[in-house]
């Protein structure tokens, strides 16, 4: 692939980062917050990784168990909430990418 997303693989991928962030917040405890940052699509729009970020940062490690833990609810939950034909694999991922964005603010605000 040229690195360039079609704009489909953008159709899919915001679809399950919104259902994603459904699943997680009917599903996720309120010992912590998961927040869907982004999905990305592998090109044939059959994987599919979802980004998360946790506040706060000590249940990080214990989120991404539990997500880990839900794939497989997760899926059913795209499959019965969307009209995603087949229903992308999910892989779930910390954004540390936005993990590093909110430090360089915290340090640019003292």
């Amino acid at each position: 692939m040229t690195g360039m997303a079609s704009r489909r693989e953008v159709q899919v991928a915001q679809a399950v980062a919104e259902h994603a962030a459904d699943f997680f917040a009917r599903e996720s405890s309120v010992a912590a917050l998961i927040t869907v940052t982004r999905a990305d699509m592998s090109s044939d729009l059959k994987r599919a990784t979802i980004y998360i970020s946790v506040l706060p940062q000590s249940k990080e490690e214990e989120a991404i168990k539990f997500a880990k833990r839900a794939r497989s609810d997760l899926h059913s939950y795209i499959r019965a909430h969307s009209f995603l034909h087949p229903t992308p694999v999910v892989d779930l991922e910390i954004d540390y990418g936005e993990k590093n964005r909110q430090r360089i603010d915290d340090l640019t605000r003292r």
